[in-house]
């Protein structure tokens, strides 16, 4: 029986992860990740190849240095942690964080990102009936990757790694970033909903207290996702839109 799906269009609100949720760029991340993480371990001699499990389990939905912390941890090996204006090429967590940036904004300047098509479409249709949205993102990129997927005018709050950083909120799975973009869209997360493809980003939705956790799997595992707090698990954000245009409410 499939499962039952919540009904978006009469949520308070609604804040989506971005990477792997509206755009495609959790596979730039990862391809970034993979080059920088593959010289690293080349230059510290470890044997045990970085995979796709690794950006799951220790990277994805993190934020950048602890996403490098957590990576490294896992191969035994305790990096200094550096400053956030560390060179790219310094051997700490910070500057290999900065390395891969570095690579990742050169991708998307060169190449572009265009969002997932049911990810618009979704949220073209929650914009045009006034449902409050935002971003709750660990990726310092993402006003530059809303702005380049065309995005940004439907969000009334973006809460990421910046942000974060300013205002010393823990990375996921902490429920620090999904409270606090619940709180700056002015939404109690037990009546809004939150949409994440991380299971980092799951658990942290579902620490803040949201009742509604959608996770989108694009690689991460339907399993995963419910383990770390999904309460509903979907492959594409296309299954929440109506069948037609005037199923959609006309108010929110």
């Amino acid at each position: 029986m499939p499962e039952a799906l919540p009904d978006l269009f009469h949520a308070d609100g609604v804040l989506f992860d971005l990477d792997g949720v509206l755009t495609p760029t959790a596979e730039v991340h990862m391809r970034a990740w993979k080059a920088v993480f593959d010289d690293v371990f080349a230059r510290w001699g470890i044997t045990s190849p970085y995979t796709d499990a690794d950006y799951y389990d220790y990277v994805d939905g993190k934020k950048r240095y602890d996403g490098v912390a957590s990576l490294m941890r896992s191969r035994n090996v305790e990096l200094p942690w550096g400053d956030v204006d560390d060179d790219p090429t310094a051997e700490t967590v910070c500057g290999i964080g900065n390395r891969k940036n570095a690579a990742f904004a050169a991708t998307l300047r060169a190449q572009g990102i265009a969002p997932y098509p049911g990810s618009l479409a979704l949220v073209e249709s929650l914009h045009a009936v006034g449902i409050p949205l935002g971003v709750v993102s660990s990726s310092k990129n993402a006003e530059e990757v809303l702005g380049a997927a065309g995005l940004r005018s439907f969000f009334r709050i973006v809460v990421d790694g910046v942000v974060a950083e300013r205002d010393g909120l823990a990375s996921k799975p902490a429920a620090d970033m999904f409270a606090a973009g619940a709180a700056a869209l002015g939404v109690d997360p037990a009546r809004a909903v939150a949409v994440e493809d991380a299971t980092s980003g799951a658990a942290s939705a579902a620490a803040a207290g949201f009742a509604t956790v959608v996770g989108v799997d694009r690689g991460a595992g339907a399993d995963a996702l419910r383990a770390a707090g999904a309460t509903v698990v979907v492959d594409d954000l296309d299954v929440f839109l109506p069948a037609s245009r005037n199923d959609i409410p006309e108010t929110a």
